[in-house]
Parts: structure tokens; C-alpha cells; sequence
């Protein structure tokens, strides 16, 4: 899940969070989920990039919708002896992958570029590494507000031969047993149910189906399969940090949406000093769904 819009300031699969009294919500908040996503399903995004089907090793990659670098990590570590342009509407999130990069030694390796990828398309080709032969985009194509018109400008911007690789949600992770919390069972589908409500009226390309798209701007669809992600959290602190940071920002959006015994129930759930409190439990889990397409330029 590499969870960053690239003109919009969050994620479409992360609401965007409560404020605490005093303080301005933005991209501090969402580069916290964002690299607790990366921690959490390093895994699976090690297993995606590793069957991702190059013709030859690139040499020249972008990661649009870079987010902090999630995607553009695990590329490096995946093809040791590329570059990634990385790009993002985002200057705090670009900031914190390039302080990444530092700390990782892999600066001459790492290009960022800020852009709103709805506006006018940068130029992404680099000199002496000329078109990019992958392309990856994670959890942010369904921001864009003319997708078929950012998937002809991917067609354009790839080399002859070059990858296309989407990745996608199936929605927002779950994390609690279904007959969870023991006074309100429940209430994570209830908040799920509120959540995709929001979506439908403002994430309209949320839970697309890219091949028929992807076809559509002369791609040839190589490969599209569905990966089940399941996390067990009953030893990981990042899980229930995890749990904690996207609970949170569920509730932002579903908040309006759910009763005074739910709303109650959830605050319950997030008060990291009470009993009933998230990081209390030992029955949490990661479990979501990711979608994979490979498209190939021809």
C-alpha cells in the first residue's frame, strides 16, 4: 500500500485525521500512516516488486504518487542498480524520502519531482537515463480526476517495451474480529459501510477495474491478479500503531454517519490511556486485499 495522492494532501484510503485542540491537520499526519503502511506490509510490497514481470532490469524508474517512499524503497532494493524519479504533490512527503534517502546512503539514486499530475505533466525523462522502462503507481490513480488522460501520458513517458505497474486497495484495511469491540459487534463493518458511502461521493475511481482502462490507452495487460493481505498483530506494536493511526482517521469521515453508541464505542477504542483502548489488544490484524496489473507499452 503505498498510500499517496499525487495532487491531492491524503489519501483516499486514509480519511484525513482529527486535528488535536491547537494544531493544523496536513501531511505530518498522513506521512505517519504512510510509514506505518510501508512497516507494516513490507512484506507484501517486497512480493509484489519482486513478480513484476521486466523484460530487462530498468535502469530508469518512476513512481508516481510517491507518498514517502514506500514503492520508491522497494524498487531501489528490488533493481540495485536503477534510479527512481519520484513524484508527488506533496513537499513534506518528498522531504521525508529524500531524509530517508540520506539515512539509506541511496541519494544519487533518488530523484524527486513535485507535481500535481492533474495539472500540466512534468518532464520525467532524465538526461543519460533517458525514458523510464517501469512505471509504478500505488494506491494513486484513483485520485486523479482524469485518469484515461494520466494513463496516456504513462503510455507517452514509458520507453518501447516498458512496464506499467498499478497497484490498488480493495478498500480500507480492517482490524478488528468481527465480533469486536465485545460492547458493540460490529462497528468496524458499520464505519467501513460510512466510509465507502464518502468515497462513492468523492473518490469516484475508488475499487476500479484499470485493465479494460489500461487496454483502452494501448496498453497490452500482462497480468492482473488479486493478493490477500492478512497481518497478524498479536506481536507487533506497529500493528496497533497502525490500527490506531487509520481508526482515527476513519472516524473523521464516518463520524457524522454513525450513532452515539458507535461514536462512543470507537473513542473508547482510541483513548491510548483507557481500558478498552486499541493497543490494549492482543486480537489485532492487517487484513485487506490488494490488486495488482502489469501493462505493458508495446
Amino acid at each position: 500500500m503505498t498510500h499517496a495522492s499525487p495532487h491531492a494532501p491524503h489519501d483516499g484510503a486514509h480519511p484525513a485525521p482529527r486535528p488535536a485542540p491547537g494544531s493544523v491537520p496536513g501531511s505530518d499526519d498522513q506521512a505517519e500512516i504512510l510509514d506505518l503502511d510501508a512497516e507494516v506490509l513490507a512484506g507484501h510490497t517486497a512480493d509484489i516488486t519482486a513478480r513484476l514481470p521486466v523484460l530487462t532490469r530498468p535502469r530508469h524508474i518512476v513512481d508516481l504518487g510517491c507518498g514517502t517512499g514506500t514503492g520508491t524503497f522497494a524498487l531501489l532494493a528490488r533493481f540495485p542498480d536503477a534510479e527512481v524519479t519520484a513524484v508527488d504533490a506533496s513537499a513534506p512527503h518528498l522531504h521525508r524520502l529524500r531524509e530517508r534517502a540520506l539515512e539509506l546512503g541511496l541519494t544519487d539514486r533518488v530523484h524527486t519531482v513535485r507535481a500535481d499530475l492533474d495539472a500540466d505533466w512534468p518532464d520525467l525523462a532524465r538526461p543519460g537515463a533517458g525514458r523510464p522502462e517501469l512505471v509504478w503507481a500505488s494506491a494513486s490513480l484513483h485520485h486523479m480526476a482524469e485518469p484515461d488522460r494520466t494513463l496516456r501520458a504513462v503510455h507517452g513517458l514509458l520507453a518501447p517495451g516498458g512496464l506499467f505497474a498499478v497497484v490498488e486497495l480493495a478498500g480500507f484495511p480492517r482490524f478488528l474480529p468481527a465480533d469486536a469491540p465485545e460492547d458493540r459487534p460490529g462497528l468496524e463493518e458499520r464505519c467501513h459501510a460510512a466510509l465507502a458511502h464518502h468515497h462513492a461521493a468523492h473518490v469516484p475511481h475508488r475499487g476500479a477495474d484499470w485493465g479494460p482502462k489500461l487496454a483502452a490507452a494501448g496498453f497490452t495487460v500482462e497480468d492482473e491478479r488479486t493478493l490477500t493481505v492478512h497481518v497478524d498483530g498479536s506481536g507487533s506494536e506497529a500493528v496497533g500503531r497502525y490500527a490506531l493511526s487509520g481508526l482515527e482517521r476513519l472516524r473523521a469521515t464516518a463520524a457524522p454517519a454513525l450513532a452515539a453508541e458507535d461514536l462512543a464505542s470507537l473513542d473508547r477504542l482510541l483513548d491510548t490511556g483507557g481500558p478498552g483502548s486499541l493497543l490494549r489488544r492482543d486480537d489485532l490484524a492487517v487484513r485487506t486485499e490488494r490488486t495488482v496489473w502489469c501493462a505493458r507499452r508495446p
